[in-house]
């Protein structure tokens, strides 16, 4: 049985956190929060983990993650590129932001060639969330002329905000049999002081939500054929929003996409496990807190690759 990959997008500039928070420590020993989910994945049955990185940010990435992942995990690394487009597309000169989620994906396309999960860099998922998603990236097919059909963990959305300022998340709709029919993404949504959420509409008027929402926060599993389809829907993304300097193509809207179109479904798997994480620099000691607990409880050994 072929085991599932694990990709990591951590080419994110990380401009609201203030630095390289893909490689910065959290636990005893220097763990970062990526090696918490790259241990979980390990744990949980996955063979492999790509790295989506930019070059300036390998050297450390690479001299971080080789050593502690030598006979446990293959290892590869890939670049995401602001001008790597597809043929007939040229990098707007005043383009600077990365192109989002979906191009990220889009990258490890030739570094990947099995059912695989996605997640963020600098997000905990959780223990349970990688054994939910390797045990249903084990019975995918791995071919890109399978069926498509996906899947992602959902997180109920109080359970996945930052307690310092607003977040993106792809608020999800669950149809009777299990699946997702709809996918929002919501580019800013706040938890207030009083405990209420709220989020930034179209209109820009504040709105509420229940907080109880199933919230999608990246962590998706796919198999390979997705790749075709990113492919001919980021030509489609170029074709009408190339010049817009801030415009970025998510994962969240590609699976959206998708559905609507008939293209695939995605399971929708359910967590008890709470997410945290790095969004912000104020949100260190949380995780710092959330990781030593997590230790006392017998969940991490105190020194995580030393077994």
């Amino acid at each position: 049985m072929t085991k599932p990959t694990l990709l990591v997008l951590a080419a994110g500039i990380g401009s609201r956190y203030g630095g390289f928070k893909q490689i910065d420590p959290v636990g005893p020993t220097d763990e970062t929060v990526l090696d918490y989910s790259v241990y979980d994945a390990w744990r949980a049955g996955f063979g492999k983990v790509v790295f989506v990185i930019r070059e300036e940010i390998e050297a450390p990435v690479r001299e971080h993650f080789d050593p502690r992942l030598k006979g446990r995990l293959e290892v590869d690394y890939v670049y995401q590129h602001l001008d790597d487009l597809p043929d007939g597309f040229s990098l707007p000169t005043d383009r600077e932001k990365p192109w989002g989620t979906g191009h990220a994906i889009r990258a490890a396309r030739d570094a990947v060639k099995e059912p695989f999960a996605v997640i963020n860099a600098d997000d905990f998922y959780g223990t349970g969330s990688y054994e939910t998603m390797a045990g249903f990236l084990s019975t995918a097919a791995s071919t890109r002329d399978a069926a498509a059909t996906f899947c992602m963990v959902a997180f109920r959305l109080r359970n996945a905000l930052s307690a310092f300022g607003s977040v993106s998340r792809g608020i999800c709709s669950v149809d009777p049999e299990g699946f997702l029919s709809d996918v929002v993404e919501r580019t800013k949504i706040e938890l207030q002081a009083n405990g209420d959420v709220r989020f930034l509409d179209e209109q820009g008027q504040w709105a509420p939500l229940t907080g109880e929402e199933p919230a999608s926060m990246n962590m998706w599993g796919f198999t390979p054929r997705l790749f075709d389809f990113i492919e001919e829907l980021f030509r489609e993304f170029l074709t009408t929003r190339i010049d817009e300097p801030k415009s970025e193509f998510f994962i969240p809207t590609v699976v959206d996409t998708l559905i609507k179109a008939g293209a695939c479904r995605t399971a929708v798997l359910t967590t008890d496990e709470k997410w945290f994480g790095m969004t912000y620099r104020e949100d260190r000691d949380k995780v710092k807190g959330s990781i030593r607990a997590l230790i006392e409880s017998n969940v991490y050994p105190a020194a995580l690759w030393s077994d």
